[in-house]
């Protein structure tokens, strides 16, 4: 039986059990956080055959990556080309895939320069930290004044000298859109939802209700070129779309297990992709 390692939220360590076990795969929790590590000591971790994705604090992950010596399905590497958003944003834009107009300022900035960012994406606009996840700090703003304040806080939590990423994108606001949450497996899609809600931000940790949705062609082919483009297997991709046009917004490259999403077959795909890693 292959031992997969999982470092991921609770919820997705129990939702691949059982579907796992009937497929020869043992899933095996990996703690990373919140502990000890001694160096050297070989039982530290147990043993495992493969890594599910890279561990979310990358210094702490990287005792375990260095300790396992084992593939991973998402590693260090594919995990960080899809967490900062600017990066990602800028390698989709290279490659030709639709995206937000964007502006990455890195803090602190002179007012000019914010003024500037601001005026090219036009109003209202989003302001998002880099490298946050379940929508945490996104802000519309519908002003310049009201945005200059939200820079004005941002400059003094990067202030503190310890902050590692001192920056945060500005975009346009789409209107009217659907919010899709696209799952790639293995460069194919298989699952959507769309995340509906009261406010303009859907996101499910921000009180959005996800509901399973057959995705249109044109919006599978995007996804699945965004997940091309970026090289990696397993991600999930946030696309936006209106009357008008359809954009990749974000990626995330540690997308959680959910229940009743996928196509069928999923497990058996799932399970495939883990055995060729390992």
């Amino acid at each position: 039986m292959i031992r997969l390692g999982v470092a991921t939220r609770a919820e997705s360590f129990e939702r691949m059990q059982d579907p796992l076990a009937t497929r020869g795969i043992e899933v095996v929790k990996l703690e990373t956080t919140e502990r000890s590590v001694s160096i050297g000591d070989g039982d530290a971790f147990p043993e495992v055959d493969v890594g599910f994705v890279y561990p979310p604090r990358l210094a702490e992950g990287g005792v375990a990556d260095a300790t396992l010596g084992v593939p991973w399905v998402n590693d260090r590497e594919a995990v960080l080309r899809s967490r900062q958003k600017g990066e990602t944003i800028a390698r989709l834009n290279r490659a030709g895939v639709p995206v937000p107009e964007t502006v990455v300022v890195s803090s602190p900035a002179d007012e000019a320069t914010l003024r500037a960012a601001y005026e090219q994406v036009g109003s209202p606009a989003v302001i998002k930290p880099n490298a946050t996840t379940r929508g945490i700090g996104v802000t519309k703003l519908t002003d310049i004044d009201s945005f200059l304040g939200v820079c004005d806080y941002l400059d003094l939590v990067h202030d503190y000298r310890a902050t590692g990423d001192r920056s945060f994108l500005v975009q346009e606001y789409l209107p009217n859109v659907r919010d899709y949450r696209v799952t790639v497996l293995d460069g194919s899609v298989v699952g959507a939802v769309e995340r509906r809600g009261d406010g303009w931000v859907h996101n499910v940790h921000r009180g959005g209700t996800p509901e399973r949705v057959e995705l249109p062609a044109r919006y599978r082919a995007l996804a699945e070129r965004t997940a091309r483009v970026l090289d990696i297997g397993w991600l999930g991709v946030d696309i936006l779309a209106n009357d008008r046009r359809a954009v990749v917004s974000e990626t995330n490259a540690r997308p959680t297990i959910d229940d009743g999403k996928y196509r069928e077959g999923f497990w058996d795909e799932f399970a495939a992709v883990i055995e060729s890693e390992a």
